[in-house]
């Protein structure tokens, strides 16, 4: 007698996280776990929360950074300068699996809500300080803001063009951290699985984006500098570079090896003749003359409306991609046949949202609850402390919770 598979549950669901969060690093850590099934509580100030809700008002009048980093999650605004808002906060995190916060250097230490503070008093706690710096050095207190970081991280000297350096056009050092305190998390929910030690998690917007400036990072220190800037082409591999095509798009090509120049050569470029000319037959060669290899490709693709040009290249087994816009990837056909989009809720109506990367196939969907607005679930969580109605209209009354 066969027997339908059980559905299994979201990896995180009855894990409960508190979160002392604000801008985009802890936010997005937490909004990870809120997607895969835990209870995120979002510790939020009176007056006016979490900053990021004031970034913009792009997404149909909320902030584009807050509707990205904080759906799934239950707003409490609690004021932590009153002795009452952090005693209500320490109620919470008693009863919590993880605690999260990325308050300014020195601030979760002198509320008592540090990791090594908290995990002290309670070892099963998952306990996660994010911080610009780390907790120590002569840096410790430096004001941390995603493109500051990005700078003493050195990844602005590595990204733009020769004449110009520019920062990444995402928050690269928040996301960077965000990810590296998501899987610290889970690395210390599973060791405590098998030990019962939860214990605390370090995670610094530097060190983060450190590591992943492996690449340049070793090849400056082992190789004597760093890989030149080249704007979207690359330093040692020719063609490698966006071009633009008829229509005024711009693809961008890679040949990485010189069978692949062959091709390109008598497929796409029409040229059969520079398969095997010296100054363009290997790489080192075509490197050697890259203006003159640039300007050949750049005159074949110019003449060739963007999807011919893709077709072309794709035919002739060369690595290609359109240099798409931010509305092009919002209708990408890929993220659409794939069905990656769904809606989220939030306090002006639905919005929409790409799935999270992490796939459970055959398994339950993330869940990709609401944004919530500031303060939406201050009542419902005292009620659970066991706070009466006239203690919380008296809290409400002095401004402690809003």
């Amino acid at each position: 007698m066969s027997t339908q598979p059980s559905v299994l549950p979201l990896p995180l669901d009855g894990i409960t996280v508190v979160a002392v969060e604000q801008a985009v690093s802890a936010p997005f850590a937490t909004r990870q776990l809120a997607d895969l099934g835990a209870r995120v509580i979002k510790i939020e100030r009176p007056d006016g929360g979490d900053f990021a809700r004031g970034y913009d008002t792009a997404a149909r009048g909320l902030a584009s950074h807050f509707v990205w980093c904080n759906r799934g999650k239950e707003s409490l605004a609690v004021d932590l300068k009153d002795p009452r808002g952090i005693a209500l906060v320490r109620r919470l995190v008693a009863g919590a699996d993880v605690f999260v916060q990325n308050l300014a250097q020195g601030a979760a230490a002198r509320l008592g809500l540090d990791a090594a503070t908290l995990c002290a008093a309670d070892p099963r706690l998952v306990a996660v300080d994010i911080s610009g710096y780390g907790a120590g050095g002569p840096y410790a207190h430096k004001r941390a803001y995603d493109m500051l970081v990005q700078c003493e991280a050195g990844l602005v000297s590595v990204t733009g063009t020769p004449e110009q350096p520019v920062k990444a056009g995402v928050p690269a050092a928040d996301v960077a951290a965000a990810m590296y305190a998501f899987s610290g998390v889970l690395a210390a929910l599973l060791r405590r699985a098998a030990t019962g030690l939860g214990g605390p998690v370090e995670i610094s917007m530097l060190e983060a984006l450190a590591e992943w400036m492996g690449h340049p990072l070793h090849h400056g220190m082992h190789g004597g500098e760093a890989p030149a800037r080249t704007g979207v082409a690359h330093a040692v591999i020719a063609p490698y570079d966006a071009y633009a095509t008829a229509d005024g798009g711009q693809v961008l090509l890679s040949v990485q090896n010189d069978r692949e120049w062959q091709r390109l050569a008598e497929l796409v470029l029409e040229r059969p003749e520079l398969a095997d000319d010296p100054d363009f037959a290997t790489n080192t060669a075509r490197v050697a003359h890259r203006e003159r290899t640039d300007a050949v490709v750049a005159e074949a693709l110019a003449a060739l409306d963007t999807g011919k040009a893709i077709d072309r290249l794709e035919a002739a087994g060369i690595a290609c991609a359109r240099l798409n816009t931010v509305a092009d990837v919002a209708a990408h056909p890929q993220l659409a046949a794939r069905e990656r989009w769904r809606e989220v809720g939030t306090p002006v109506g639905p919005l929409r949202a790409l799935l999270p990367p992490i796939t459970f196939p055959g398994g339950p969907e993330p869940l990709m609850g609401a944004v919530p607005a500031l303060g939406e679930h201050t009542d419902a969580v005292l009620r659970e402390l066991g706070v009466d109605a006239e203690e919380c209209a008296r809290l409400r009354r002095d401004g402690v919770v809003a």
